[in-house]
């Protein structure tokens, strides 16, 4: 890949954009011509590769104003009628030669928080109602989303526990590790104590752990002979 080429398909592919020169993005896509083709090899950055080429480099081409990027998002959003995806950003880059690629859009953050900047903008404007619809149905549908993520995670959230009953530990997992050891210890003849437990998001693989990690010390089952090095290991751990 040789600078005459490089340039030659930079004049090409801006005459083909109105004139205006693609971003280094864009280039790449269009002509296939990889970052790694030019940066340190013939130039340092883009913008130096757009002025040898005769043009004056697009600051929209190194440096996306976040209104500009707003007012985008404003219009793909008129046009598809509801709020873009990145999925959605993406296609419309890929068909339009101006639109930004997706990924330019995360400089003015997550989706949810493009939702807010947008109603932001359209604050007090009575020509962007449709706009202001669409971001504001989108926020609660993320919230909802949000909210039940979170409900889901605290459900599958248990514990990793350890007892002791006479000179002997029990390793296992419980969603309530008081009346998992009230329903042991009843069929004992020594008192069962909880020594400690772990929270964690993955109760089954923090047992498996532990259980790997005393497999010398097992007994039966899941009862073990531990030293009080091991339990002070196990007892050191909050969450896992």
């Amino acid at each position: 890949m040789d600078k005459k080429h490089i340039i030659s398909e930079i004049i090409r592919t801006a005459k083909e954009n109105s004139g205006i020169p693609l971003g280094s993005m864009k280039f790449e896509k269009e002509t296939g011509i990889k970052k790694s083709d030019w940066e340190g090899k013939y130039w340092a950055k883009w913008s130096d590769a757009i002025k040898e080429a005769g043009f004056t480099p697009n600051k929209l081409q190194s440096a996306y104003d976040e209104k500009w990027l707003i007012e985008q998002l404003i219009s793909l959003i008129r046009e598809i009628r509801k709020f873009p995806s990145n999925s959605e950003l993406r296609l419309k880059a890929h068909n339009t030669i101006n639109f930004p690629a997706s990924s330019t859009f995360n400089r003015i953050g997550t989706t949810a928080k493009r939702a807010k900047k947008i109603l932001n903008y359209c604050e007090g404007k009575s020509d962007y109602l449709d706009v202001v619809e669409v971001c504001r149905d989108y926020i609660a549908s993320s919230n909802k989303k949000e909210k039940i993520a979170l409900e889901e995670t605290e459900n599958k959230m248990g514990y990793v526990y350890l007892q002791k009953s006479g000179g002997y530990y029990k390793i296992g997992k419980s969603t309530n590790v008081e009346r998992r050891n009230y329903e042991i210890g009843i069929k004992l003849p020594e008192e069962l104590e909880i020594i400690h437990k772990i929270r964690t998001d993955d109760p089954s693989g923090i047992e498996e752990y532990w259980h790997n990690r005393f497999q010398d010390k097992r007994k039966r089952g899941e009862w073990f002979e531990l030293s009080s090095s091991d339990v002070k290991a196990f007892k050191i751990r909050k969450f896992m």
